[in-house]
């Protein structure tokens, strides 16, 4: 673990050598949702590549870059950008860019992603703020040995997704008229799709929407403190007995559909920080 701590101390060094930002918030931007950045006053775009132990994107529409500057003046860290276990990744490596960012100075975590729809009132382009997480993923992101330098061994998961955070999410969701639900988020490794089976299992289970990332990260966060909300944008509908095939390309569009909506939702959440 004293090696971990030490490849989180010179990834930090690294970035905080190329920037004067010192980030109060982190963001990860899911599938399809890159353009947020474009709402970032960028004063430094840092390659994944070239960060000491940072993992690299495999993903397409996956930027792989850490940008650094100001959303509604609150300086932050957005990752274009994100990690999945399906890639080959271990969940360390995952989650090893949160824990650069706590030790960065970040308190709160905002994490976006595409997901398929099991709640059949949620169509296409929805927005949900996740209230609660399902994890089937073969593993945890804290499993060995632990070091208190980054977060106690064992993390208290009532409350993974700050009620503040999703509070100030609703209350800006109404006064700009944007659709906003809430719900619980399932994760499974992937890249397959689920079966109707399976799709059947996790509404049995209840859970609202399925994706296959977040809940890593979102460990790591509540473990190293961090406040978090989850922001879910529906782009398929994942109902077992209207199960049409779903493809990258209609996952995108139904994305940048939604993308403008969120992308006010995070502007006016930092606002009100």
């Amino acid at each position: 673990m004293a090696e971990l701590f030490e490849m989180i101390q010179e990834a930090k060094k690294f970035i905080e050598s190329k920037t004067k930002v010192s980030p109060k918030y982190g963001i990860i931007l899911g599938t399809g949702l890159g353009k947020l950045a474009g709402s970032i006053k960028v004063e430094t775009a840092i390659s994944y590549a070239d960060i000491p132990h940072f993992p690299t994107s495999t993903v397409e529409s996956h930027a792989g870059r850490l940008l650094l500057g100001t959303i509604s003046g609150k300086p932050v860290a957005a990752m274009q950008g994100r990690f999945h276990f399906y890639e080959g990744y271990s969940m360390q490596q995952i989650v090893f860019p949160v824990r650069v960012m706590k030790f960065m100075g970040v308190e709160a975590l905002f994490v976006s992603n595409a997901c398929g729809g099991i709640n059949p009132h949620f169509s296409p382009g929805t927005l949900m703020a996740i209230t609660d997480h399902i994890s089937l993923l073969p593993g945890n992101p804290l499993i060995g040995p632990n070091d208190e330098r980054i977060g106690p061994r064992f993390p208290d998961m009532s409350e993974p997704y700050s009620n503040e955070l999703i509070n100030l999410a609703m209350k800006a969701a109404l006064e700009n008229n944007i659709r906003l639900e809430r719900g619980v988020y399932a994760s499974m490794t992937g890249p397959s799709l689920e079966t109707r089976a399976e799709y059947r299992m996790l509404k049995t289970l209840g859970a609202d929407v399925i994706g296959m990332s977040t809940v890593p990260e979102v460990i790591a966060a509540v473990h190293a403190g961090l406040k978090v909300m989850g922001i879910s944008v529906i782009t398929d509908s994942c109902l077992p007995d209207a199960l049409e095939p779903a493809t990258l390309d209609k996952i995108l569009a139904a994305a940048a559909t939604a993308e403008p909506s969120l992308v006010k939702l995070i502007e006016k959440v930092m606002q009100a920080l």
